[in-house]
């Protein structure tokens, strides 16, 4: 089922999400389900529970899309739950990255290139594990997102302020998408 998308300006996204217990959420595999077909009917790459209005530490991500620039991606489709990186290693990189939350603002944002992250799948099953990459990206992406973080809080002063504009008007509505979302400062929800 494909849900809407919580848009920039709810206090959702700004919110640490929580942890949760395999009994807290016996349906989690119908939600990472649901969460992949969402991401993929708004054609992302990553999509964190807090932008479904979850604020729980739940993300999903298919890198797929880049498997032609690395093809150890091919297939790379994941549930990362109670997500934790535990070391980020590398020199800085440069990316224009995008969010399902701010449609129409894509920005460059710097990321370290490997991470060791610690984190269940939506087995309850136990991960330790090493990403570099745009892997590595895609995941502190929606890290941030559990952590109630956005990529546009790495951009410089001058860039937030060229954007500002933009941003409040996606908080209202005022912004053309394809796919479903809820606007926290609309007067109508779409």
């Amino acid at each position: 089922m494909k849900l809407p998308i919580i848009a920039y300006g709810d206090p959702i996204l700004r919110k640490k999400a929580t942890a949760i217990e395999p009994d807290e959420y016996p349906n989690i595999k119908q939600l990472v389900e649901d969460m992949f077909e969402t991401m993929y009917g708004a054609r992302g790459v990553g999509l964190a529970a807090p932008q479904i209005g979850l604020s729980m530490r739940l993300f999903v991500i298919d890198a797929t899309p880049f498997d032609d620039e690395e093809p150890e991606l091919k297939d790379f489709k994941k549930a990362f739950i109670n997500a934790n990186i535990l070391e980020e290693d590398g020199t800085e990189w440069a990316f224009n990255e995008g969010c399902l939350s701010i449609p129409d603002v894509r920005e460059d944002v710097l990321r370290k290139p490997v991470i060791k992250i610690s984190y269940y799948d939506e087995n309850w099953k136990h991960h330790e594990e090493t990403y570099k990459g745009m892997a590595a990206r895609i995941i502190q992406h929606e890290y941030d997102h559990i952590e109630g973080k956005l990529f546009t809080d790495k951009l410089s002063p001058l860039r937030k302020r060229l954007i500002e504009k933009k941003l409040n008007d996606i908080s209202k509505g005022v912004v053309d998408v394809d796919y479903k979302m809820k606007f926290p400062a609309a007067k109508k929800k779409r």
